[in-house]
């Protein structure tokens, strides 16, 4: 297995990226090996037969039937040989073994929220235990997303009302890259996440942390870490300055103009509806593009970030 990567590739760092890997080069190998010889053989001919004063004109050829049964039946044959190695990689990469740990993933503009089995949640942050097969149950809650993962080399679309499927096995610890692969809206380029791939010890820790994960924090503290984690600060700001949504400075008790024409002054109530249904009022002069948390967020997580903006009138952040 590649650990350090190549021109083209990232360090491969899944069962199946060396499969991958292996069908890509003989791609590359091909691809470079007839470009030589169609531009090779073009330059070649040109300067062969170029014109050599009035009477150099080369003889009529009306054809060589060697030559075009070879130049027919060769890439023949490399078209089958792509096609079939490329079809029996897709089905393994897309038939997961039967014992794997399911998690569901899903995205939303412009994060990615992950579920696993005993209730634990989080976002962007995908963790998994080193050496055993993780599949994964994608869907999206707006649009179409693409679940990309570099150093895996899996990359699964993500369609609105539907499931789709794919798997992974990382034999080695470590962090790796997430992308969206889709373009899905203005902060596309925002929505980055990352595999954290740990022991099998760390992973049961992390997981029976992440159950109850405001546990020993006050709600103000548990907030204040929601606002990261659950991708508020990609579009709201806490020191005034301007973003893809209304700041959260000062909030409480401002004055907010809406698109419809109509106003409020923000308070507790405004902040819940703006988390769970926040094109019921879009403030002026800002798109509706931020997407709903119903069913993302507890109640629990909904009362703490609107504790931790309350606080952000007192802070002055």
């Amino acid at each position: 297995m590649d650990t350090t990567g190549t021109l083209f590739l990232p360090p491969a760092n899944s069962t199946i990226a060396p499969e991958v890997d292996a069908l890509f080069q003989f791609i590359l190998v091909t691809s470079i090996i007839f470009f030589l010889i169609v531009v090779g053989g073009t330059a070649y001919f040109i300067y062969k037969y170029r014109k050599k004063g009035k009477d150099g004109f080369t003889a009529d050829i009306s054809e060589n039937r060697t030559l075009e049964i070879i130049w027919t039946v060769i890439p023949i044959i490399l078209v089958f040989i792509i096609f079939f190695w490329g079809f029996k990689t897709y089905l393994k990469m897309h038939v997961p073994p039967a014992e794997t740990i399911q998690i569901k993933a899903t995205g939303q503009k412009w994060f990615w929220q992950f579920d696993y089995d005993n209730g634990a949640s989080s976002t962007n942050d995908l963790v998994v235990p080193v050496g055993k097969p993780v599949e994964l149950l994608l869907s999206s809650q707006d649009v179409v997303h693409s679940f990309y993962v570099p150093n895996f080399r899996i990359k699964m679309d993500v369609l609105p009302n539907r499931y789709t499927v794919t798997w992974f096995e990382a034999p080695r610890q470590g962090e790796y890259d997430l992308f969206c692969a889709e373009f899905c809206g203005t902060s596309h380029s925002k929505m980055i996440g990352k595999v954290k791939v740990v022991s099998e010890r760390e992973y049961n820790e992390w997981l029976e942390a992440s159950s109850n994960p405001g546990e020993g924090l006050s709600l103000e503290e548990y907030g204040a870490k929601l606002y990261q984690s659950k991708a508020c600060v990609t579009c709201h700001s806490i020191d005034g300055s301007p973003n893809i949504g209304p700041t959260l400075s000062g909030l409480i008790g401002r004055t907010e103009q809406f698109t419809d024409g109509s106003s409020l002054s923000a308070d507790e109530n405004y902040i819940r509806e703006s988390i769970l249904n926040p094109q019921a009022k879009v403030v002026k002069g800002y798109q509706p593009v931020m997407p709903t948390y119903q069913g993302i967020l507890k109640d629990k997580e909904i009362d703490a970030l609107v504790t931790y903006i309350k606080s952000l009138n007192k802070t002055g952040e």
